[in-house]
């Protein structure tokens, strides 16, 4: 599916009623920041002030499309890329630079964003995904729990059984794949043969589509459909992307892809196509542009200051993992006490 081409032409047939201009103003605002956020993350971490990171840009179509679609009793569970819905979601700009900076305290995750912390290792994601649903059809929240994982996470057992158990309990749950050519320095046509990544649903018997991952409007209007069929079960929607920079900044894409290949995506640029869009509606203009940027700067540059006058505590490590503190874990941190483990962190 897709409803907005690369030139920013609709295709009113397929356009979402409850979407209008104001709607692709507010989705372009936030694919922006997104982007402007992910530079800071970049330019922190080669500056030596951050952590590991996995750039997004390229991606903001499908982020913030799926992040739109989804209401406020709604849950997500992410994988380690999903920045742009964490924004969407709420996030305190604090908190996610204070992940940033490896501190613990910056994955305590607020209830009002309704998600878990990021999540590292290749598609473990969704098992706890499905059985996050599955406890909320239970309890009759009337919320569904929308979850992300790369093309290269598709090739994981996890993936299966996760699709399998969802099918089986037709749990409230929309699977995203994020496919954006490359499973690291593996390309998606090396990492499994399948014609498309969205069939893989079949054989679980769940409903699939796949959408241009770079039209924010296609990606909306896929997840919100899932999100109202939640309640007869699982669906699964393999948006087609492609990642623009490095897989994370301990990579180096050069060694494996063409230049000629990621130029060929630039004409495909998410943020491009809903540009061109607002402009030849006499929508938007350099000045507003101009406006956006400054303003989302000044946000992002408050939140990196907050950020780094941070006193991390500790004792974080061992209060954020359980609900409780079982017994084992209240014996380490009392030894830890006792011993002074921290001495001089302020």
């Amino acid at each position: 599916m897709q409803i907005m081409d690369e030139k920013g032409s609709i295709d009113q047939q397929l356009f979402p009623k409850d979407v209008d201009d104001n709607k692709i103003i507010e989705m372009y605002r936030w694919m922006s920041f997104a982007r402007a956020l992910d530079a800071k993350a970049l330019s922190l971490q080669r500056q030596g002030r951050a952590v590991t990171y996995a750039p997004l840009v390229g991606e903001e179509a499908t982020q913030i499309g799926s992040a739109m679609a989804m209401g406020p009793k709604d849950f997500f569970v992410p994988n380690f890329r999903q920045h742009g819905v964490f924004l969407v979601r709420g996030l305190p700009l604090d908190a996610f630079f204070i992940y940033m900076k490896g501190y613990e305290e910056g994955s305590t995750i607020g209830k009002n964003v309704n998600a878990v912390p990021d999540i590292v290792p290749v598609a473990t994601q969704l098992p706890h995904a499905v059985g996050i649903a599955v406890a909320q059809k239970y309890k009759k929240t009337g919320g569904t729990v929308v979850t992300y994982v790369g093309d290269g996470g598709t090739s994981e057992g996890n993936f299966y059984e996760a699709m399998n158990f969802a099918g089986i309990m037709k749990a409230p749950v929309v699977i995203i794949i994020e496919n954006n050519g490359w499973a690291i320095s593996e390309p998606r046509k090396e990492q499994t043969i399948a014609p498309t990544l969205a069939q893989k649903a079949i054989a679980a018997g769940i409903p699939c589509i796949q959408v241009d991952g770079n039209d924010v409007i296609a990606v909306y209007k896929a997840t919100k459909d899932a999100i109202a069929n939640s309640s007869k079960g699982p669906t699964v929607i393999e948006c087609l992307t492609y990642r623009m920079s490095m897989h994370t900044t301990a990579d180096d894409p050069s060694k494996y892809r063409s230049d000629a290949e990621v130029d060929s995506w630039k004409p495909k640029d998410p943020l491009l196509r809903i540009r061109n869009y607002l402009t030849n509606k006499g929508l938007w203009n350099d000045s507003k542009e101009s406006a956006m940027a400054d303003t989302q700067l000044k946000q992002i540059d408050a939140a990196v200051e907050k950020a780094e006058a941070f006193k991390a505590d500790p004792k974080s490590m061992y209060q954020n993992l359980y609900s409780y503190m079982p017994d084992v874990l209240k014996e380490e941190l009392d030894d830890a006490v006792s011993a002074n483990f921290w001495q001089g962190t302020g």
